[in-house]
């Protein structure tokens, strides 16, 4: 089988996007050719039957310029494809129908996101079939809607024990990690505020966070700046590290790093990142009404409410790990599987 495959980015070393450079390798291994469309291409290292092209998103092309060219690519592609897969983009769905139906190719759309915008409205018209992580992926009424789970790959992401110091020699610090894009709508605020209640009001000063993510634009810059002082007012600077950006190839060492996974965001589906974390051996705590699915209650904490978070994490210092969280993901969200369903869709 040969597929055609659109995404946002193609880059090995994207802080945000560069998962999908595994999940098409793993394509390529159950695939004759694949065929990679990434509005925006950089650094990638694929096998032999991968041919990648770029829309020239990174080279400053007009959004014009990028449909007339996708509609090339399609063109040239689409006679010796057996589908249309387009993952993270209800647009692209849409500006590769035309050429989809000409040539009579399955479209297949990945969306996994609360939100309902008028683009998956229009993109749900046009293809054969909507794949999403959770039934709280995609909220639409549709029929064309199939559950197939995330992609996680659980051989990159899965526990590395490591010796820790007894607690008599050395104190042991309780290690908090979160990792996401530098915008308001992760809410960061909401745990820098959780922590300033565990260290300056109940005394708990054997804790570190760590927060993962670099400005890309200069609302970002500000946004870092507001968040750093915020640290700063509350004296949270020895308990409160901003990492800056790190590659999806280091992610597990940070992973093995935390005992305590914290995610503030809500973007209404099952976000990648904590799956990946729980894959890693890390305890969760999540706001994101998806993960009532599948996550005991001790896992949850309310959205924007610093006290909860704080009781929970407080809950949570000092637990052991909890193998059912990562069988949790090798059950269900596993790479493997993902593909193959994927796959599934087209035959």
């Amino acid at each position: 089988m040969k597929l055609l495959i659109i995404v946002q980015r193609v880059d090995f070393n994207d802080d945000n996007l560069s998962f999908f450079h595994r999940i098409l390798e793993k394509f390529s291994e159950k695939l004759e050719k694949v065929f990679v469309v990434g509005l925006q291409v950089g650094e990638h290292h694929l096998p032999e039957n991968v041919e990648v092209f770029s829309l020239g998103k990174e080279k400053g092309y007009s959004k014009i310029r990028q449909f007339f060219r996708m509609q090339k690519i399609l063109f040239k592609c689409l006679p010796e494809s057996d589908g249309v897969y387009c993952h993270m983009g209800s647009i692209f769905a849409i500006a590769a129908f035309p050429l989809a139906k000409l040539f009579g190719k399955k479209l297949v759309l990945w969306y996994a996101h609360g939100a309902l915008p008028w683009k998956l409205k229009l993109a749900e018209k046009l293809v054969n079939v909507i794949v999403t992580s959770s039934s709280a992926g995609c909220r639409l009424k549709s029929k064309k809607i199939e559950v197939v789970g995330q992609a996680i790959d659980t051989e990159f992401f899965k526990p590395i024990k490591e010796v820790r110091p007894p607690e008599e020699v050395k104190p042991r610090v309780i290690k908090i990690l979160y990792a996401a894009r530098l915008v308001p709508v992760k809410d960061h605020k909401t745990l820098i505020e959780a922590v300033n209640i565990l260290v300056n009001q109940k005394n708990i000063n054997n804790l570190k966070a760590r927060i993962l993510g670099r400005p890309l634009l200069k609302s970002q810059e500000e946004y870092l700046a507001d968040l750093k002082n915020l640290v700063k007012n509350y004296n949270l600077e020895s308990h409160i590290e901003f990492a800056g950006g790190v590659s999806f190839s280091e992610m597990p060492e940070y992973f093995n790093w935390a005992d305590l996974f914290v995610n503030p965001s809500s973007t209404g589906s099952l976000d990648k990142v904590v799956l990946e974390a729980m894959s890693s051996g890390c305890l969760v705590l999540t706001c994101n009404e998806a993960y009532r699915e599948i996550l005991a209650q001790k896992y949850m904490f309310k959205k924007g409410d610093e006290k909860d978070l704080a009781q929970k994490m407080l809950n949570l210092m000092g637990a052991a790990e909890d193998p059912a969280l990562r069988e949790i993901v090798v059950k269900n969200h596993n790479l493997n599987n993902f593909i193959d369903k994927i796959i599934f869709e087209f035959k």
